[in-house]
């Protein structure tokens, strides 16, 4: 059983480390043999959305291409070919197309709204795809409009590696906590205001922004720092609270809330708006809290950041949630089952 993983990115790219990646251990251990083939590396995954450097840029997708071509003969050699979100970064389908012509058989992966930006696209992978894996039922409503053949798995976590630590901040303290990318920092927008007047209120507030940048009032505790995957879960575990606003439209409705699974799963409280997958892993109070509108949240991070008890309780019955619904112990089997299910047909 021989199985090709095209990737859009390297290892530093949450969405196939957590949708492809996470699962390559327990696919050697049934004594699968799989390839994984990200579009790049990781040098041209740092520098892409960054100003500049263009001759680099340039040189990359040329020889990114060339490799991708090779990608197209190497599939021939496997059992089926697992496309996750696109084989090439265009709008155009002219190598998922050929890797459709070029496999015994197709799966077709996604994890967001990439039908908005991509329409052609991803109807034609999910329309062509022997099966589709979705992260969360608004996803899978679209791919069975074109495939009866479609599983949902949510975007799942490794409770092992993500734990909560056994040395919180207790000085005193409060960390707000928010973790993405540049692209989705400017969702903080949402809630601005809450940054300053909470600030204004608690003196012991800092706001903590890993991977995006953020800027409130001046008198606002802000602190942005850089993501880095190898100090990613110690990042994280220093939150006391984690955070995650966002508008309610048609791409963030798509969202797997991952977010907030990563904070739950470190026994840290989430607060977050009450758009899509949100409301389906957030039980209001009782593991987390949903907040719709600006006393929404003030009222509670008010009640968090004045009650350490509460943060323990909620943070405990988050950790639960996501060992229960969204661990990867949770979740493997019905990945590998649909993987080996479709190798065997």
């Amino acid at each position: 059983m021989k199985i090709l993983f095209i990737v859009p990115y390297p290892t530093e790219g949450p969405s196939n480390r957590f949708r492809v990646e996470q699962y390559l251990p327990i696919l050697t251990r049934s004594g699968t043999d799989f390839s994984v083939r990200p579009f790049c590396n990781s040098d041209f995954y740092g520098i892409l959305l960054k100003k500049g450097r263009y001759f680099k840029k340039f040189f990359y997708l040329i020889v990114f291409t060339l490799l991708r071509i090779v990608d197209l003969f190497r599939a021939m050699r496997y059992d089926v070919v697992f496309i996750h979100r696109e084989a090439f970064p265009t709008k155009d389908f002219i190598f998922e197309w050929l890797f459709r012509k070029f496999s015994r058989k197709i799966i077709y992966d996604f994890d967001d709204s990439v039908f908005l930006k991509k329409p052609a696209k991803v109807k034609m992978l999910v329309s062509k795809a022997d099966r589709v894996i979705t992260g969360n039922n608004f996803l899978e409503g679209y791919a069975l409009h074109f495939n009866k053949n479609v599983t949902l798995i949510p975007t799942c976590i490794d409770t092992d590696k993500y734990a909560p630590s056994s040395h919180k901040n207790t000085g005193g303290k409060v960390i707000i906590g928010w973790m993405g990318s540049p692209t989705t920092s400017v969702f903080l927008s949402e809630i601005k205001e809450v940054f300053n007047i909470i600030s204004d209120k608690y003196k012991n507030v800092e706001f903590r922004i890993i991977g995006g940048r953020f800027t409130a009032a001046p008198s606002a505790r802000v602190l942005n720092r850089p993501w880095n995957l190898a100090s990613e879960v110690r990042d994280m575990q220093e939150f006391d609270i984690g955070i995650m606003p966002m508008p309610d439209d048609e791409w963030t409705r798509g969202k797997c809330a991952f977010k907030i699974i990563e904070y739950m799963a470190l026994g840290i409280p989430a607060v977050a708006s009450p758009v899509g997958m949100n409301s389906e892993v957030i039980k209001d109070g009782v593991n987390g809290f949903l907040a719709g509108n600006q006393d929404e949240w003030l009222d509670k991070l008010s009640r968090l950041i004045e009650s350490a008890e509460l943060r323990q309780a909620l943070g405990r019955n988050g950790r639960n949630t996501i060992e229960e619904r969204y661990s990867l112990r949770a979740n493997a089997s019905k990945f590998i089952d649909v993987v080996k299910d479709y190798v065997h047909r």
